[in-house]
């Protein structure tokens, strides 16, 4: 019987290989140098430019990308199309592609005054081909807030131990914040005092659960004995009152707790980032750290000493998962052939464009030091890619005989897999499984709070604010123009503009349709985000070898394209349209309009990636010159 622990052996030895070589070899092909003075320093400001420690920036960044995504993908692609599969994407793919991405995204905005890929495309290939990449990003960002809201809302409704503990971890940031940049606590003793006041929390969690309102009535799911309903304190009904309360896979404590989670990352994106980004994602990854670090070790440790709370006492693949159920997948799924499906159901833990926007958006405006960008941007992405394994590992202790559930089904099984596998190192199962529903709601905190932040400086560069400027968004006045670009941009209007929308989607019902189109936009920002990188590269010195971008954007052009064809022609146009699979208006609303947006997705890859290319042919053929990197001077 196979053990899981190869899927974690496998993707430790390419992801250290790709590490102790391949990211030595970038590091001297781009000319990291700490001689030169970081946009951290130059435009230091207190709030977006901030000059941080290589370990509190790494959390930060962990935290960022670290999404549910790389969870859900590994964990229905898995179930789909069999483990084998999945499992060569991440351990292969991640070194190769998606670590390149991260470290190319950051390093390309440190030279470029912390600017976004957006504002480095233009340098090149003018004002509009700029425009086109922001706005897209812009797009994707709200694609981001709305799905990853949902999915913690489905956790705080499966495990309300989650929310106590969260409500604590995040009150503990707040005054770690305080601690280290306004008292200026020593960092070793503060760091010590919080994590352990973190852990702490998990335990009040456990022991004091919280839910907004109870399950509906006659519902096969029940919230733990002792959980505090806060409805039912203040007399607020069943909740059946809230809008999307009936929608699918929606009930009223989920419904209730989407729009929390986006005045909350609204709130959060507006604070100065010592107030609560930096110290909580450098808090929370030390959850992150335990959850997957923990995980691999209970995997290895069940594995070798037979330790786990299963009829072996070992860790073997479930028979329910299939190594390779066929091109096609699981009858009945609702997905299609592998190539190209597979590269798009699995985006984050193998290559993301979300990275491109955290790398060039936060992190590289908080960079001390030009060599951090080695451990941050290529390890911070290998570190992703563990993630998705541990999921792909939780998926194959479990077990899942439903793929067809998609996201709902998803979830539970990390929680539950992660709970299995901790019994190996003596940890209970009823507390391994919240401990591990944790672990994922951290990451999908910090990644919702640090997408509206970073759709923020989408908007600002659209709209045009020079760096180290802000916008409050209530300076309005002159024009019709200048006022919804003083809303767009600013710091506390702009969350509105990215949740109104993000909010009317989820609670529509069709919240499901959205995973697919977020996917193929998600990887299609990837290969845009590559693109950059070649030209910029193309454009520094016409000696500089562009495989190492140029391939991957390749090969991901090509996968975005087929894999969002395939979504507009055969699934929407030709399943749900042509012959009647969307029931109902909505449905078939839903249907055009993602129809409509992934054939605008592709013909603005194409077009991109033709104004790319030819400005790489100009370069190239230019006799006798050589061109020079822009200076941040």
């Amino acid at each position: 019987m196979t053990q899981v622990i190869w899927i974690v052996l496998a993707v430790l030895v390419t992801f250290s290989a790709g590490y102790l070589g391949y990211s030595k070899y970038l590091s001297r092909f781009v000319e990291l140098d700490d001689a030169n003075e970081t946009p951290a320093h130059k435009y230091e400001d207190g709030q977006e430019y901030v000059p941080s420690k290589k370990p509190v920036l790494l959390g930060h960044h962990y935290s960022s990308i670290a999404g549910g995504a790389p969870i859900v993908g590994p964990i229905t692609a898995g179930a789909v199309w069999g483990w084998v599969p999945a499992l060569l994407w991440i351990a292969i793919g991640n070194p190769l592609m998606g670590s390149v991405h991260d470290f190319v995204s950051l390093t390309g905005s440190l030279r470029h005054e912390g600017k976004s890929i957006g504002y480095i495309i233009g340098e090149y290939i003018g004002e509009g081909g700029k425009n086109m990449l922001l706005w897209f990003a812009f797009l994707t960002i709200i694609l981001v807030v709305a799905v990853f809201a949902l999915v913690v809302a489905i956790v705080f409704d499966a495990f309300p131990q989650v929310t106590t503990a969260s409500f604590i971890y995040i009150a503990l940031a707040l005054l770690f914040g305080v601690y280290l940049y306004q008292l200026n606590g020593p960092f070793i003793p503060g760091t010590v005092l919080f994590v352990a006041g973190v852990f702490a929390g998990v335990y009040a969690g456990i022991q004091f659960p919280f839910a907004l309102f109870p399950y509906p009535a006659g519902a096969e799911a029940a919230h733990p004995d002792g959980t505090l309903i806060l409805a039912e304190v203040l007399g607020l009904g069943s909740g059946q009152w809230l809008p999307g309360s009936s929608a699918v896979a929606m009930n009223p404590n989920r419904a209730a707790w989407v729009p929390i989670v986006m005045i909350y990352a609204g709130i959060a994106s507006a604070l100065p980032v010592w107030v609560l980004l930096q110290p909580r994602d450098y808090l929370s990854s030390f959850l992150l750290y335990s959850g997957v670090g923990g995980t691999v070790l209970a995997v290895i440790v069940g594995t070798l000493l037979g330790t786990a709370a299963t009829d072996t006492g070992t860790l073997p693949i479930a028979d329910s998962l299939g190594a390779f159920n066929g091109f096609w997948g699981v009858e009945g799924a609702g997905l299609a052939p592998l190539f190209p499906l597979l590269f798009i159901t699995i985006a984050c833990g193998t290559i993301s464009g979300f990275h491109s926007l955290v790398s060039s958006g936060t992190t590289a405006k908080q960079l001390n030091k030009e060599t951090d960008a080695r451990l941050i941007g290529y390890g911070g992405m290998l570190g992703e890619g563990l993630l998705a394994a541990v999921a792909l590992a939780t998926l194959a202790v479990a077990g899942f005989a439903d793929p067809a559930g998609g996201i709902g089904a998803a979830l539970p099984n990390f929680a539950t897999g992660g709970g299995i596998i901790l019994t190996s190192i003596g940890l209970p199962q009823a507390f391994g499984a919240p401990f591990m529903a944790l672990v994922l709601v951290s990451f999908l905190l910090t990644s919702t709070d640090t997408a509206v932040r970073l759709g923020r400086y989408m908007m600002e560069e659209i709209v045009g604010l020079q760096a180290g400027q802000t916008a409050s968004g209530f300076n309005v006045g002159g024009g019709l123009r200048s006022t919804l670009g003083e809303i767009g941009r600013g710091r506390y209007t702009n969350p509105l503009v990215q949740a109104v929308p993000a909010y009317l989607m989820v609670i529509s019902g069709e919240w499901l349709t959205l995973w697919a189109l977020f996917g193929g936009a998600n990887q299609l920002l990837a290969a845009l985000a590559l693109l950059t990188a070649t030209v910029w590269l193309a454009n520094w010195d016409d000696n500089k070898q562009l495989y190492s971008t140029g391939v991957p954007m390749a090969i991901m052009v090509t996968i975005t394209v087929l894999g969002l064809a395939w979504l507009a022609f055969y699934s929407n146009l030709y399943q749900n349209i042509i012959q009647g699979g969307a029931e109902g208006g909505a449905a078939l609303a839903s249907s055009v309009v993602q129809m409509v947006l992934a054939v605008v997705l592709i013909v603005l890859a194409l077009s991109l990636v033709k104004k790319g290319y030819d400005n790489i042919s100009t370069v190239r053929e230019r006799p006798g010159e050589v061109a020079t990197e822009p200076s941040d001077d």
